[in-house]
């Protein structure tokens, strides 16, 4: 009975009701926006930047992880093998890095020499898809893929030489000359500038470490699935390991998202406040307009515990009617811009690139981001009851069908 009173009641007054629920929809539809892009942005960001280098986990000496010296690398094929297995773990990508000189002419620079798997590198970061001279090496190749900004320097291009000079593994004199076997492009400035990458075995070769490897990244298909893989290789590997996700090896990144996600909090909590004040607005009004119907109702013999659950459903009511329309609207919303994102202009695609971004504003589909919008506005009608509660409490049927 009280559900079917509620429902009619809310339907007397059409216009506030609908009002009241259009309030409710703009703040779902727009609170659930702005959360899917904020987090289908920061998702894309931190697809890019581990997929273009870091990978979403990493193992290293616990010595390495504090200096980063190649003194610190490890016998390859013993760590790797100790790494468990996981449906999630679609490769373990070993890399030998460490700093050296390079050399063309008169003109000497620093750069950062990495040693990888050609293969593995390629499946987890798609370096291949970044040449633009040259080809891309293989397990056996002699000679350096280096990024753009290091052969624009010296004027290199594939076929020409460049001198390395560098400190190997226990103090061996690492020098050579190698050839250039390919140009790479990457739209981030800092690996722009200082990359050179070479054959595993190569680079082992040149740093005098047959056998040896400063980090293993963890090619993992999703980060969702980062934290298990993560504590399960710690387990696995012990004291004198570091296992590092993606949180870890970029602080950086995780305080600017934590950053923004404030501000963006503080624009819905705005945004909250005024869609609190329209509902109690309403509240007021309902309980002011009927105050000779609820004397009436006291009067009768309807218990106040009955009228109050009334009131409040109707409440629920325009709150799911408002939420529900909302949802209705911003998923289809968020879906249409998770398939078609949202392309930047020149000028911030430019600024995009320059971090190692793709330049467009992909909106996320997780529920959950959507499902807490209908909780806060089904916590805020909870918490704006105990009013009609307190009125209701208080009320004496006679003075409220005298004052009415």
């Amino acid at each position: 009975m009280l559900i079917t009173l509620a429902w009619r009641n809310i339907w007397r007054n059409r216009r506030r009701t609908l009002i009241t629920a259009a309030s409710i929809l703009f703040s779902v539809f727009f609170a659930g926006m702005v959360s899917s892009l904020q987090s289908g942005i920061w998702d894309r960001m931190t697809d890019n930047v581990m997929n273009y280098y870091y990978g979403f986990a990493q193992v290293q000496d616990s010595l390495y992880w504090e200096n980063k010296d190649i003194n610190n690398a490890f016998d390859l094929n013993q760590i790797r093998t100790k790494i468990p297995t996981n449906p999630h773990l679609r490769a373990v990508v070993p890399r030998l890095e460490s700093f050296a000189l390079a050399s063309k002419g008169e003109d000497t620079y620093g750069v950062l020499v990495v040693g990888i798997d050609p293969l593995l590198e390629n499946k987890m970061t798609g370096l291949q898809s970044r040449v633009i001279q040259g080809k891309y090496p293989d397990s056996t190749s002699t000679g350096l893929l280096i990024a753009e900004g290091v052969a624009s320097r010296s004027g290199l291009h594939p076929g020409d030489s460049l001198v390395l000079i560098s400190q190997g593994y226990h103090g061996v004199n690492a020098a050579g000359i190698f050839y250039i076997e390919g140009i790479v492009h990457f739209p981030s400035p800092e690996l722009n500038k200082r990359m050179v990458y070479m054959a595993m075995p190569a680079a082992q070769n040149f740093y005098g470490a047959p056998g040896l490897a400063t980090s293993l990244a963890l090619d993992i298909d999703s980060k969702d699935n980062v934290i298990p893989i993560v504590n399960n290789t710690r387990m696995a590997l012990g004291h004198g390991w570091v296992v590092k996700d993606w949180e870890q090896l970029m602080p950086d990144l995780v305080q600017a998202r934590s950053i923004d996600t404030a501000s963006a909090r503080l624009i819905l909590l705005i945004l909250y406040v005024i869609i609190t004040f329209g509902i109690f607005g309403t509240v007021l009004m309902m309980l002011e307009e009927r105050r000779f119907e609820f004397g009436v109702l006291l009067s009768i013999g309807m218990h106040r515990l009955q009228l109050f659950l009334m009131v409040w459903l109707e409440l629920l009511f325009i709150a799911i009617l408002g939420v529900i329309s909302g949802l209705v609207i911003a998923f289809p919303m968020a879906y249409w811009l998770n398939v078609h994102p949202i392309q930047l202009g020149k000028d911030m695609a430019k600024a995009y690139a320059e971090f190692g971004m793709s330049p467009e504003m992909p909106a996320s589909l997780a529920p959950s981001l959507f499902l807490m919008q209908a909780l806060i506005v089904f916590v805020v009608v909870l918490i704006l009851s105990v009013y009609p509660f307190y009125r209701i409490s208080r009320m004496v049927a006679v003075k409220e069908m005298h004052n009415a």
